[in-house]
């Protein structure tokens, strides 16, 4: 029987469970995670405004693995040994024949004062925080933006940034009170989303302009205090700072002989095998890809490759080569709680719709369907 290991329990190990179960009914899959637990991430933007509550995007997985016959290891990855067949974690180690990294990204805090900011997809407890602080707040500036990890240029996450940013908007117009506020966007790119595609960028700078935001881009982020944001362009000064950095690998991987990229990440070939390793696959923001610079850190993409991961183990497992690669593919709706921008683009076709009132109503149709079948 084979012995399968995945360390994660977010889009990317979902997708590899649903993938190894379909192709091989007998493998024995463990899931390593510090809580059987899924968080839907891509719906924290709904939670300042009420739309979505805490507990609604908080899944836990103990029917969905009993279904799928998944054992679950409670704990959290801190090495490996013996070339990836053991993993070791806080509670106790755990043996395999085939392993596949889904652990996620980690945030880069290294810019001075950014205790100061909240990095919404750090979670719900980051979402909880913005919630709060907005219902404290009579006025005054909120700051939004988000920044890269210069070693890596895909290891970036644009896109909940504009959401919040619209969602606010949006939020507070209906609250009556978008006349007390001043909105500001900050980037250190003068084009910023421009992974989405030249037509994205002009719309999302569009949408900006329609709502009143101010723009501050293409200044380098120094840092930030209690009340502002400190930009080589100069200060901006906010009651509110939202701010997501740049990601890199997760701290365990230092505990590894894995083969790292220079943001961090973990080098993935084209068929999300380590690099040089035996039987080790990455999947989603844990992984440095080979393919296009606009290739998205992205729910979607994590399950791509996670797909691809592990059609590629289990051959390899039966003792044929891995041949399975992954479609660069990006599909987000840039939503604003009333509407959405929908963007779609490959190595041959880029899309983009214009802010349509049935694209938010899409966007939570999705979110149903996918948390509908881990119930």
């Amino acid at each position: 029987m084979k012995k399968i290991t995945i360390i994660g329990t977010g889009f990317a190990a979902l997708a590899a469970v649903r993938k190894l179960r379909a192709q091989d009914a007998g493998a024995e899959i463990t899931v390593i995670g510090k809580k059987a637990e899924f968080v839907y991430l891509p719906s924290l933007i709904w939670i300042p405004s009420g739309l979505r509550r805490p507990e609604d995007l908080v899944v836990p997985l103990d029917s969905y693995f009993r279904r799928m016959r998944v054992k679950f290891h409670a704990g959290e990855a801190t090495g490996l040994r013996d070339g990836g067949r053991v993993v070791l974690t806080d509670s106790g180690e755990v043996a395999n024949d085939g392993l596949i990294i889904a652990s996620g990204g980690r945030f880069i805090k290294k810019l001075p004062g950014i205790e100061h900011a909240i990095t919404p997809c750090e979670g719900v407890a980051a979402a909880i925080r913005i919630r709060d602080r907005l219902r404290e707040i009579q006025g005054g500036t909120i700051a939004v933006g988000f920044g890269g990890n210069p070693n890596e240029p895909s290891a970036m996450r644009g896109g909940p940034m504009f959401e919040f940013l619209f969602g606010l908007h949006t939020q507070l117009v209906r609250e009556g009170r978008r006349d007390r506020f001043k909105l500001v966007f900050f980037n250190p790119m003068k084009e910023p989303g421009k992974r989405l595609g030249d037509k994205a960028v002009k719309g999302l700078l569009a949408a900006m302009a329609s709502r009143g935001v101010e723009t501050h881009l293409g200044h380098k982020i120094k840092g930030f205090a209690a009340d502002k944001v400190m930009t080589g362009g100069g200060d901006i000064p906010a009651g509110l700072i939202l701010f997501m950095p740049g990601m890199t690998g997760n701290a365990w991987f230092d505990n590894t002989d894995l083969p790292r990229s220079p943001g961090g990440l973990l080098k993935a070939d084209p068929y999300c095998r380590v690099e040089g390793c035996d039987k080790v696959y990455v999947a989603g923001d844990s992984g440095s890809f080979p393919g296009p610079d606009w290739m998205p850190k992205q729910a979607h993409m994590a399950d791509l490759q996670a797909m691809a991961a592990a059609a590629n183990l289990l051959a390899e497992l039966s003792g044929r080569a891995p041949v399975q690669t992954f479609k660069v593919e990006l599909i987000c709706i840039v939503d604003s709680l009333d509407a959405g921008m929908f963007v779609w683009r490959t190595a041959r076709t880029s899309v983009v719709l214009p802010p349509l009132s049935w694209m938010h109503g899409l966007k939570r149709l999705f979110e149903w369907w996918f948390l509908r079948r881990l119930s």
